[in-house]
């Protein structure tokens, strides 16, 4: 079964948050809003939760210092100990002082990495893969908010039509969805 779904597209990004407010003060459920930037402040309108990336890239950096700390220890204590500047070479924690720069950025290097490919994968977005904006022009100047026939269906799709007339839109697209 086809799913009906609405794209309004705007020529603003204050008139779009405008129009999303007086959608969602109406009961009107937003399911996706496509802009060329992010515009600040539209999360809370439609209703976005807050993301997890933050507690995805502490984990990545804990793995980052485990596996620095265990690397350097492993290469430069039990595998092949030279004496370099006069450190001792005997433990780890003879040495720890030295190692701490090497620590702090490869924890860097894997928060960092880890949190981009994170991203790309969340946001289906690894290079190869399909547009899934609804309008090419959502990636130069123009925002475009989607609505969902199924996730509103106390509206009918006239009505849902006639809610998005009044927000300023520049144009208005619908398309049926399997």
């Amino acid at each position: 079964m086809a799913e009906k779904v609405i794209y309004a597209m705007y020529d603003d990004d204050d008139v779009l948050k405008d129009g999303a407010k007086m959608l969602v003060a109406k009961g009107v459920k937003v399911s996706e809003v496509f802009s060329p930037f992010p515009i600040h402040g539209i999360d809370p309108i439609i209703g976005v939760k807050n993301t997890r990336l933050g507690i995805a890239a502490f984990l990545f950096g804990i793995t980052g210092t485990f596996l620095a700390t265990y690397g350097m220890r492993f290469f430069m204590i039990t595998d092949w100990p030279i004496n370099i500047g006069g450190k001792p070479n005997g433990t780890y924690l003879e040495n720890m002082l030295a190692f701490i720069p090497v620590t702090f950025e490869f924890t860097v290097l894997c928060a960092a990495h880890g949190m981009a490919i994170t991203y790309l994968l969340r946001n289906k977005m690894v290079p190869g893969m399909p547009a899934q904006n609804p309008d090419p022009r959502t990636t130069d100047d123009k925002f475009v908010i989607e609505l969902r026939a199924s996730e509103n269906a106390q509206f009918s799709v006239d009505e849902l039509l006639s809610m998005l007339k009044q927000t300023g839109i520049i144009e208005i697209d619908q398309k049926e969805i399997n």
